[in-house]
C-alpha cells in the first residue's frame, strides 16, 4: 500500500518513511499539510501518517479538509505529535484522525498500527465491492454498471472514440420460474452471466440491469462490431444450455437489443443510451425473439 507520510522535521519524515517500508509498504513524503493536500489532489492515499504541528498548513487542519471532502473512498489518518493530553488526543480524534501516537514513538507500534489500519481498509474495501455486485450472479450490479457506463462515456467523448451498449433479456423466463421454480430460475441466471463473462473481451463490463436483463458495455466499439459481438452472444447462449434432471434441460434463448454513440446525436447521455438500448431490444421482442436488433431512429 501507498502511504503518504506527512512532517516538516527532515529527519523525522525519513524515520516514520523508513518504519514504513520496514512493515512492506511504499512511502510517500511531504513537508508539511499544504504539499500533502495539493499532491492529494492528484493521487488519493488510502492511508496517511501526518505530525500536527507543522506551517502552512497544521495536521489537524489537514484532517479536517480531508474529511470535508467527503471522497468516495475512505483515507485512514493516524496523527503523530509530542502533544499528549487528554484534551489534546480527543482535540485530534474530533478533528477526524483515526488513530493517535505521541512522539517519540516505538516504531514496532507504530507497525502494529499500521496492521489495524490495514485490515480496516480492506474491509472497507470489500463491503465496496460488495455493494457494486449483484449477490446472486457475481456481476456487476445496476449501480456499478452505471458508475461504470459514466466513466466509459467520458472516456468516449474525450478520445472521440466509439461506445456501444448490448441490452440481453432472457426468453420467456415467467415460464421458467412458474414451470420448475425460481431455484431453477436463479441456476438459468446463474448460467447466463456465467456464459456472458467467459464471452466477453478483457475490457469490456458485463452486468445484471435487473432481473432477466443483462447490460454489456463495449468500449472504443462501432456499431458494426457490437451488432457481431452480440450475436456471438446470443449464439453463445443458445448453445449453453441448463440441465435441470436428466430428463430436462433448458435453452437460454436471448433478445438482444444494440446502440451506438456511433449514430447517437451528440452530446451523448447515459439516458439517451440506455432508451435507445431498450428500444432496440424492444424491436428484437418484437420480431420473434431470440434474435439481435439495432437502434433505428
Amino acid at each position: 500500500m501507498k502511504i503518504l507520510t506527512v512532517d516538516d522535521s527532515d529527519v523525522q519524515l525519513r524515520i516514520v518513511k523508513a518504519v514504513v517500508k520496514s512493515a512492506g509498504h511504499e512511502a510517500v513524503g511531504a513537508t508539511d499539510g499544504q504539499v500533502a493536500w495539493d499532491m492529494l489532489q492528484k493521487e488519493h492515499y488510502r492511508l496517511i501518517i501526518t505530525d500536527w504541528m507543522m506551517p502552512v498548513l497544521n495536521g489537524l487542519e489537514l484532517i479536517q479538509r480531508i474529511r470535508a471532502a467527503n471522497w468516495a473512498s475512505y483515507t485512514y489518518i493516524i496523527l503523530l505529535t509530542s502533544q499528549d493530553t487528554k484534551s489534546q488526543v480527543i482535540a485530534g480524534l474530533n478533528a477526524g484522525a483515526d488513530d493517535y501516537l505521541t512522539k517519540p514513538f516505538d516504531p514496532a507500534e507504530l507497525v502494529a498500527r499500521l496492521g489495524i489500519a490495514q485490515r480496516i481498509l480492506d474491509l472497507e474495501a470489500r463491503l465496496a465491492d460488495m455493494a457494486r455486485q449483484d449477490l446472486l450472479t457475481g456481476l456487476a450490479n445496476r449501480r456499478a454498471l452505471y458508475e461504470t457506463l459514466q466513466a466509459a462515456l467520458s472516456q468516449a467523448t474525450r478520445e472521440q472514440s466509439p461506445l456501444s451498449l448490448v441490452l440481453v433479456d432472457l426468453d420467456h423466463f415467467k415460464l421458467v420460474n412458474d414451470q420448475y421454480g425460481h431455484p431453477v430460475g436463479d441456476q438459468v441466471l446463474q448460467r447466463v452471466a456465467e456464459t456472458l463473462s467467459k464471452n466477453k473481451r478483457g475490457y469490456d463490463t458485463v452486468g445484471r440491469w435487473g432481473g432477466e436483463e443483462f447490460l454489456v458495455i463495449l468500449p472504443n466499439t462501432d456499431l458494426d462490431q457490437a451488432m457481431i459481438a452480440a450475436e456471438r452472444l446470443r449464439a453463445t447462449l443458445a448453445a449453453a444450455q441448463l440441465v435441470v434432471t436428466d430428463k430436462i434441460s433448458i435453452t437460454l434463448n436471448a433478445s438482444l437489443g444494440v446502440t451506438s454513440t456511433q449514430h447517437t446525436p451528440s452530446p451523448f447521455t447515459i439516458e439517451t443510451l440506455l432508451k435507445q438500448t431498450d428500444a432496440a431490444l424492444y424491436q428484437a421482442k418484437g420480431n420473434g425473439r431470440n434474435c439481435v436488433r439495432a437502434f433505428t431512429a
